[in-house]
């Protein structure tokens, strides 16, 4: 099924959420806060270096190449000066070189979700996922070679510049934006309220790209929202895994319990992640003990991380709706309730991120790398990386739902809790 058509408008991870490029990822978010933020604030805008020592490190010295790996590194040094020697638009870029050597390095170990930053990437991706931004206001989908809008926000200036579903941001302020992550892409719309961006468009039916300025504002977009649905039926939506998303979602239960609905709905639908530390509060208000997930480290170390006390959806009758825009934090919360037969899945195969990630700042303010440090596991020590949690019921979303504004992935999840919380066999 096109990945379009998986994608159900209102259930997305909202467009410039201070997430940036935590979407679609685990973090240690314990360990980035304080450090990792303070370091961001003190980058400095990398500038261009075109100093020519004509020279390279000395063999061992401090900074330069450990002693034990001066052979491995021959032909790098070789190639270096080669370069600086006879490379015909002089002088070079080292400081470009640099991380261009830290970027391929870290390509080929073959994990996408280990990278480089420089510093202004580093510095723009730290934001604190706090929902609260200046940009357009709109939802979008990340996952492609471009950021392709979903649906632009109600009275946002998205929509009030004419933005449809299915528009493909090509370029930035003419910046084009191929090849290029797309929550950086993201942050090249952020801005101050009142500024314009210029984007351009490539729209369905519409031959030639097209450019469309928007006046940004200040967007408020909570990374939870709730209500009662059928009547008795409480629906509660999660857009991402951030720093006020515990707060907001015990905010949102305590109304919703007030009112002592039959069942409970939980939408984790195209929620890309976040933080673990968050992960683990989201599960305990769903899960009432035990093991929440495991993490495995490269020399078979296991870490696990136990339900906390307090949760207050504990016992009522639950689903949640998942599908293929379902990744990390959220498939740790999904994978607990499944394992623990909390609840049912309802929906499509999730997308399988079961890694964890570590951003560690370079020294000299020259960016960070971002490290896959561990899998982890459900409390069954189910491994789901590129593979994904199988929901118990399989619903599709097709094209037609979308066009006529249908849902059955949420009209069966009230189905089964109307029917005393079980799927039908």
């Amino acid at each position: 099924m096109d990945k379009t058509v998986r994608i159900l408008l209102g259930v997305f991870i909202a467009v410039l959420l201070l997430a940036g490029s935590f979407s679609g990822g685990l973090v240690v978010g314990w360990l980035l806060p304080s450090r990792a933020a303070a370091a961001a604030q003190a980058l400095p805008t990398p500038g261009n270096s075109t100093a020519q020592s004509g020279t390279v490190p000395d063999a061992g010295a401090s900074g330069g190449t450990p002693t034990d790996l001066t052979q491995l590194f021959k032909p790098f040094w070789e190639t270096w000066q080669i370069v600086l020697d006879q490379y015909v638009d002089q002088p070079v870029d080292q400081e470009a070189m640099m991380r261009g050597a830290i970027r391929g390095m870290l390509e080929s170990l073959g994990d996408t979700h280990t990278s480089y930053m420089d510093p202004d990437e580093y510095r723009q991706a730290n934001m604190p996922m706090d929902g609260e931004y200046e940009g357009i206001g709109a939802w979008v989908d990340t996952t492609g070679s471009f950021v392709k809008i979903v649906s632009p926000m109600p009275g946002s200036p998205a929509e009030k510049a004419g933005l449809k579903a299915n528009d493909v941001i090509l370029k930035v302020n003419g910046e084009d934006m191929s090849g290029i992550d797309g929550n950086l892409v993201l942050r090249r719309v952020l801005g101050p309220a009142g500024t314009d961006v210029t984007l351009t468009i490539q729209r369905e039916g519409t031959e030639e790209p097209f450019d469309v300025t928007i006046t940004r504002a200040k967007i408020v977009m909570p990374s939870v929202t709730g209500k009662i649905i059928e009547g008795d039926i409480a629906y509660v939506q999660l857009y991402t895994f951030g720093e006020k998303t515990t707060s907001e979602l015990r905010d949102t239960l305590t109304t919703l319990m007030a009112q002592h609905p039959k069942g409970l709905v939980l939408d984790l639908r195209n929620n890309g992640g976040g933080y673990l530390n968050t992960a683990i509060e989201v599960v305990s208000q769903f899960v009432s003990k035990g093991v929440v997930m495991y993490e495995e480290y490269g020399d078979g170390r296991r870490k696990s991380f136990q339900a906390l006390s307090g949760g207050l959806a504990t016992e009522i009758p639950l689903v949640v709706l998942v599908n293929s825009g379902t990744a990390s934090a959220s498939e740790i919360t999904a994978g607990a309730i499944q394992d623990y037969g909390r609840g049912t899945l309802v929906g499509e195969t999730t997308y399988g991120k079961g890694s964890v990630q570590n951003w560690i700042p370079l020294d000299n303010n020259q960016g960070a790398v971002r490290v896959t440090i561990a899998r982890w596991l459900t409390p069954k020590e189910r491994q789901i990386n590129k593979i994904g949690l199988t929901p118990d019921v399989e619903v599709k979303l097709t094209d037609e739902d979308l066009a006529n504004n249908r849902d059955p992935q949420l009209d069966k999840a009230v189905e089964i809790l109307h029917s005393g919380g079980q799927a039908a066999p």
